[in-house]
């Protein structure tokens, strides 16, 4: 029988043992890795047995890269407690394995332990180059949309993550992360540079992309000198449509930055949260009270218990950077007033100093007071719908209609809680007055401005909250919507809405059907529109009789069927790539190396393509590394 040369087989070295298998495999090399028919051979061969045994085996240390957990420790030396993920595995695996205690540490023949981390990298590499090959097969040459971002990493360099949208050949809409790569500043010509190499380096060419996604920075979508601008230039048909959930963070912040009471409320929340979360004791005290409070409310029947009711609450603090984050805060605050309350008293009442207890009492005095009520369940209100829509732009199979539509949607419940969403607002804020103690105002009586309690107003408390509060802040909410979603209105999205296929394709005009053709010059020259022009009448004549599209509704739907431009709406796919970065590079491995950072989230991110891969592409793809020395080393 030929000399096996399986790396599994290999690594536990039991598989043709004194036939000139193994060992001769390490020190001699092997000339026949391009005849794949006798690796096949081999599964069948007489130690097929244990060849699946130690596939399955090595698959258990694939492990850390799966789960984005780090390869090495830094002390790796054999008396260690600890000697990381990779080596523990190994040793977990020998000792639960006579046979794989032959084949490593100590046991193994020479050097080959088959532990250096060169070979970790490579192997890593092998996976993510695969994954990314696959991604392009994907494409297979067809248009898709770019979507980029920057952050820095745990160390302070400046990662660039590139993720792709495209429609896959089952009209399956994807967006998958093909790079993370250091850059050395965030210019647009240097992110222009880096896209550059990665295209040339898989294939891809500028040409191809149809639509472009990123944040609202300037170095992303200056009209002129940024990287919206810089790709246009080379295709004019790569259009830009700024992240959609970046848009609506920014709607938020801009009602908090522009309306006086919003922005007092706002600072006062922040205040509060720094007051009642200042030390561990004072989230144990919220956490416990609640706890406290919840077991009484059983008892008399208020609330039911179950799987997954009535966890432990705490105060969520808010960030300009996670969509949401005001919303939940907002809203464990609401959850949470009585506990809240009883951690102020108690910093007001043992306060180390005066300035200490100040804080607490003029809180008291606020949280106790209409004027927050009223703000918090507005607030609520609006946030609510807001991050509604936030979650749903989120989506990674989110089309472009949809999401104007969606847009246009909240937009009109905003009009719609202006109009008419008084009553039922002074209501909630009346019940959560009652509940809690905090005095009700009546609507007739004259408003008393809390900062200037002795200044006349000669404004009634239902003019005040109505149109002093509830009328500008929806008003400034809905001006951002038009100022910042300015691409809904815009003619190229208008034209795309004729592809919509609900009520039989009731949007269809064939007007803006050609319109939306002359947008892409690279795909539609002057004799392919004219045969368009007759031939749009004849496509929707057949659309319409086909039962395949009869109830169709969306664009994505559509898709599935007929492949069709889709261009991105957010750019959530990237910042999560940034969330694996966090994971992936933390503060104990903060001295990982950017390719080895780039292999490892990749495999991370796209576990799907990473549990899909033949371990045979792999050691083939090894073998072929240029580095030939490896035989060596194994």
């Amino acid at each position: 029988m030929d000399r096996c040369f399986c790396l599994y087989c290999y690594l536990f070295r039991d598989c043709n043992k004194g036939q000139g298998g193994n060992d001769a495999f390490v020190i001699d090399g092997w000339d026949g890795w391009n005849k794949s028919d006798r690796l096949r051979d081999h599964v069948g061969s007489k130690c097929n047995s244990f060849h699946n045994t130690a596939v399955k085996r090595c698959d258990n240390l694939l492990k850390p890269v799966h789960q984005g957990l780090a390869f090495r420790s830094h002390d790796e030396l054999v008396d260690s407690t600890n000697k990381g993920n990779f080596r523990e595995l190994v040793q977990l695996l020998a000792d639960e394995n006579d046979k794989v205690k032959k084949a490593v540490g100590s046991n193994a023949p020479k050097n080959n332990k088959m532990i250096a981390l060169e070979i970790q990298r490579d192997t890593a590499n092998c996976f993510a180059e695969i994954i990314v090959k696959s991604i392009i097969e994907e494409i297979d040459g067809d248009v898709f949309c770019l979507l980029v971002d920057e952050s820095a990493d745990v160390s302070g360099k400046e990662q660039m993550a590139v993720v792709l949208r495209y429609v896959d050949k089952l009209g399956e809409i994807k967006e998958r992360l093909i790079v993370v790569v250091h850059v050395q500043e965030t210019s647009a010509s240097c992110l222009k540079s880096n896209i550059d190499n990665l295209f040339a380096k898989y294939g891809l060419s500028i040409k191809q992309i149809r639509g472009q996604g990123y944040d609202g920075a300037s170095n992303m979508r200056g009209e002129f000198n940024g990287l919206r601008a810089l790709i246009e230039r080379e295709n004019s048909s790569a259009y830009y449509i700024h992240c959609f959930a970046h848009q609506l963070q920014l709607v938020i912040v801009a009602v908090a930055k522009k309306n006086d009471d919003a922005s007092d409320f706002f600072d006062m929340i922040s205040l509060l949260l720094s007051v009642a979360g200042a030390s561990c004791k004072r989230k144990d005290m919220i956490r416990e009270s609640q706890q406290e409070r919840v077991r009484k409310a059983i008892g008399t029947g208020q609330l039911t218990s179950g799987t997954g009711l009535n966890k432990k609450q705490s105060l969520q603090k808010a960030g300009d950077t996670r969509w949401g984050s005001h919303y939940r805060t907002l809203k464990s605050l609401s959850n949470l007033f009585p506990e809240v309350i009883e951690v102020l008293q108690y910093v007001e009442k043992e306060g180390p100093n005066d300035a200490k207890r100040r804080q607490p009492r003029g809180l008291l005095d606020y949280l106790k007071d209409f004027d927050f009520v009223f703000h918090l369940h507005l607030m609520l209100l609006i946030l609510g719908h807001a991050n509604s829509l936030s979650l749903s732009l989120q989506r990674k199979d989110k089309d472009i209609l949809e999401a104007m539509l969606e847009v246009k949607l909240t937009k009109q419940k905003f009009q719609q809680i202006r109009d008419d969403g008084w009553d039922c607002l002074l209501q909630i804020v009346y019940s959560f007055c009652e509940e809690h103690g905090i005095p009700k105002l009546d609507m007739d009586e004259e408003y008393i401005d809390r900062h200037r309690p002795r200044k006349k107003t000669n404004r009634t408390n239902y003019q005040h909250y109505r149109y002093d509060c509830l009328n500008p802040i929806i008003d400034l909410q809905l001006t951002e919507f038009s100022d910042r979603f300015n691409e809904v209105n815009s003619q190229l999205l208008t034209h795309i809405a004729a592809f919509n296929p609900k009520n039989s394709f009731e949007a269809f005009k064939s007007e803006s059907l050609m319109e939306l053709a002359k947008s892409y010059p690279d795909d539609f020259n002057l004799t392919q529109l004219k045969d368009l022009d007759r031939e749009l009448n004849i496509y929707i004549d057949n659309m319409r009789a086909d039962e395949r599209f009869a109830d169709l509704n969306t664009i994505s739907e559509l898709a599935r069927l007929m492949l069709v431009l889709v261009l991105p709406i957010a750019t959530t796919s990237v910042e999560r790539c940034f969330s694996a970065m966090k994971i992936v590079k933390t503060i104990l491995r903060n001295r990982i190396g950017d390719g080895f950072m780039n292999d490892c989230i990749i495999c991370f991110v796209e576990s799907e393509f990473l549990s899909a891969i033949p371990i045979e592409d792999v050691i083939v793809r090894f073998h072929k590394m240029e580095d030939r020395s490896r035989r060596g080393k194994l």
